[in-house]
């Protein structure tokens, strides 16, 4: 049986692997939001922005790949669904947003040697919140439509 269809037919497996997304979600906005308030001058100031990143880098990416790896599951299940769903087109734009945002500008703003509080790290705090919370939001509309 392919994995999508064994996942809808399930009695409880979708709820599971969305349970573990979810928290999944819950980690990787917390590890970035504590990130980005650092960015942008709030919190933890023993430390630096880079060494806050460094230390919830583990974190971060744990929770991303999780999250990855549910999503795809949970999407398999429900593809033509999905693939009419506005929200969840939006949600795939926020995601694809973030994760460019993280690999380029967020990056930048969190190595060593950058200036702590300057402009450019608040921009890219400011996004990165922006963007994450689109992703969560998004797909919390999509049980909705």
């Amino acid at each position: 049986m392919p994995l999508g269809l064994w996942i809808r037919k399930a009695t409880w497996v979708f709820a599971i692997i969305e349970t573990i997304h979810i928290m999944a979600l819950a980690v990787l906005l917390g590890t970035m939001i504590v990130v980005d308030l650092r960015l942008l001058g709030f919190g933890m100031r023993r430390q630096s922005t880079a060494e806050v990143a460094r230390l919830l880098a583990p974190w971060t990416w744990g929770s991303l790949v999780v999250m990855v790896l549910t999503g795809v599951s949970l999407f398999t299940s429900e593809a033509v669904r999905l693939s009419r769903s506005a929200p969840f087109a939006y949600k795939m734009l926020f995601l694809a947003l973030a994760i460019a945002a993280h690999f380029t500008i967020h990056s930048r703003a969190t190595t060593v040697g950058i200036r702590e509080g300057a402009g450019f790290g608040k921009v890219a705090a400011c996004l990165s919140i922006i963007f994450w919370l689109g992703v969560a939001l998004a797909g919390r509309a999509i049980a909705f439509l």
